[in-house]
């Protein structure tokens, strides 16, 4: 019997590398969870207003018409189900929550769909980091996006394309199911998603080269199965069920939609980015020839730094951050709350130039608390442009409000139709019709819109309250909100074109109404002042005085009326009983003006505003070409 050749030993893993890889096999969890932990410590702290505004342009009715009326177009489906979430937030932490929930899902889904081994961990904070732009790097771009359901479409759509390609990926590579698969997925998707649907079916032929088990000829008919698909499915669909839809967007459905007279391609960005991670996974899964030099940790420590710290700053970076943006969210905030003391509060807020919208709404709130004469020029005037990559209409933004508390419900009703059609509706729209309708004594269309704000989730006692007043018309003037609106309602019920420059319009109309009570009169002297027309002015000031018999003249309005007396000489001053401090105080402006004699307009402005910056006549002299909307 022979000498037995001993066997040579099987090759065994590196301890070493095995060690390792079981060591970080919670890596990927605990990174996910970080980073999600973050965003929602990041989105609740900073975005509340943000996302109550957002909820404000949102609408989602508990009722079957509403659905059906989604699935008229592709996509229907995922804007069905993002406008359901997003009326969470309604209250910001739940919203929130539910939206990192899905980026979560989206991220389990991506690493298994793609078979994502610990070391390519760190790939996972990308669509992330991604999906969370396209939400919060919107600003002034929320007022004319028609997506409805936008905050969470793309995590929606993405995660229903990678969970696909999964599915696609786990069928067995017989009887032709993973084609046949991808048919169905093709022929379905698309009317529910959109473009996330043909996503899916690029995805899944992508995987195919990649799936063990498909021979070449399998992977180049998929490829070409998959290419049909995303060239027919949509015509297909145009002509047979959504010949609404136009032949432009067919294959981006479910992608936002700006009404903008230019295209603006950089917001798709992160779309396009996203796109690319996933083709690129989708190209590489299964792929082991990497593994042997990423696990060192000489590469995979920088590989992890690199990756997520290129994520946060982006995010970072491209966060929308524009003061002034989130100053007027705040204040229309307070305003639908009707803390007309809290929208004083944020515009005193800050010493830098603000918007015409902040400088609106804060005249407004003093009109309503009754201060306006004496306190308009606290306040830094200016016309600060908002960050924004088109011309903010104000219209859009904020003139329904100001036209329905100045007493013109018609201009805004008006509005809110206009827009209804041109970016769907909307859940302010709707609230804003109800009061215009009420204002208006139009008790069975306030009805309507009270009966479909009831069918929201987060607005139902309002439509009640709305109801109750369309039943007892009586009770609107004891009403805190609408009730200190008739006052200013008593001229004849018109509507002209206001050309969509809101203050301009809102100030000449303002200032020519008929000093028929003390609120007209209020508003004619406040527009008058900040017109800086003579003539206009003397005729409100008759009117205030009017009808304000009693009481002392307002600050401002002593200021304008003893600086015009003294510019034109054709008003005895001395007639008038004007406080001692006006007169001193317009005395030492002037004499400091002319201490001030050669300095530019700019110059004067910032030397005398610490000291003047308070009074009218600051304002006449020194606040002169303000662009106003």
């Amino acid at each position: 019997m022979g000498k037995k050749t001993a066997e040579k030993p099987k090759k065994q893993p590196s301890t070493q590398a095995w060690l390792t890889e079981q060591r970080l096999r919670f890596y990927p969890l605990v990174l996910s969870v970080l980073a999600l932990v973050l965003a929602l410590v990041v989105i609740t702290t900073r975005e509340g207003d943000y996302l109550r505004r957002v909820e404000d342009l949102n609408l989602f009715l508990y009722t079957p018409l509403f659905l059906k009326d989604q699935l008229m177009v592709p996509g229907g489906l995922l804007t069905w189900m993002g406008t359901y979430f997003t009326q969470f937030f309604y209250t910001p932490w739940q919203g929130t929550l539910l939206l990192c929930l899905w980026c979560g899902l989206l991220l389990w889904l991506t690493r298994r769909a793609f078979a994502l081994s610990v070391w390519w961990s760190a790939l996972l904070v990308v669509p992330l980091a991604l999906v969370l732009l396209t939400d919060f790097d919107l600003g002034y771009w929320i007022y004319i996006l028609k997506l409805r359901g936008h905050f969470f479409i793309t995590v929606i759509g993405a995660s229903i394309a990678v969970a696909t390609t999964w599915a696609y990926r786990c069928l067995p590579a017989r009887w032709g199911l993973p084609t046949i698969f991808m048919v169905l997925m093709g022929v379905l998707l698309y009317p529910l998603a959109g473009f996330y649907g043909l996503l899916a079916v690029v995805l899944m032929a992508v995987t195919g080269w990649r799936t063990k088990g498909h021979t070449l000829a399998w992977r180049i008919a998929d490829s070409a199965v998959a290419a049909l698909l995303v060239v027919f499915v949509p015509l297909v669909c145009y002509r047979t069920l959504f010949c609404q839809t136009s032949t432009a967007d067919l294959w981006t459905q479910a992608l936002p939609l700006f009404a903008t007279p230019e295209p603006y391609p950089q917001y798709y960005w992160p779309y396009r980015l996203l796109v690319a991670l996933l083709l690129v996974l989708a190209a590489t899964y299964g792929s082991r020839w990497s593994h042997r030099w990423v696990s060192r940790p000489v590469v995979w420590v920088p590989l992890q730094v690199v990756v997520v710290g290129t994520s946060l700053w982006a995010c970072h970076h491209y966060w929308y951050k524009d003061a002034n943006f989130y100053r007027e969210l705040k204040m229309e905030t307070a305003i639908e709350q009707q803390d007309w003391a809290g929208v004083l509060s944020v515009a005193a807020s800050s010493t830098d130039e603000p918007t015409r919208t902040i400088w609106m709404y804060k005249n407004l709130a003093l009109f309503r608390l009754g201060r306006i004469g004496n306190e308009m020029y606290n306040y830094r005037n200016g016309s600060a442009e908002p960050a924004a990559g088109f011309t903010v209409p104000l219209v859009v933004q904020g003139g329904k409000q100001l036209y329905l508390y100045y007493g013109l419900p018609n201009y805004c009703y008006r509005w809110c139709m206009e827009d209804g059609v041109e970016y769907g509706w909307r859940t302010m729209y709707l609230k804003y019709q109800a009061r215009c309708a009420l204002l208006n004594g139009e008790t069975t269309l306030a009805r309507k819109f009270a009966d479909l704000l009831k069918k929201t989730r987060n607005h139902r006692e309002l439509g009640e309250h709305y109801e109750q007043l369309a039943l007892h018309p009586e009770q609107l003037a004891s009403d805190p909100e609408l009730g200190p609106v008739i006052p200013l309602m008593d001229h004849e019920s018109l509507v002209a074109s206001d050309q969509s420059v809101v203050e301009t319009f809102l100030l000449m109309l303002l200032s020519n109404h008929a000093a028929t009570n003390p609120q007209k009169s209020e508003l004619a002297m406040a527009a008058a002042l900040q017109q800086k027309d003579i003539p206009t002015f003397w005729r409100a000031f008759d009117g205030y005085v009017r009808t304000h018999p009693d009481g002392p003249m307002p600050r401002h309005y002593q200021e304008a009326a003893y600086l015009f007396g003294m510019l034109e000489k054709q008003v005895d001053v001395n007639s008038l009983p004007f406080d001692q401090s006006i007169i001193d105080s317009y005395n030492q402006f002037m004499q400091m003006a002319q201490q001030l004699a050669g300095s530019s307009e700019e110059q004067l402005a910032r030397a005398m505003r610490p000291r003047f910056g308070h009074t009218y006549y600051y304002d006449y002299f020194l606040m002169r070409g303000l662009k106003t909307h």
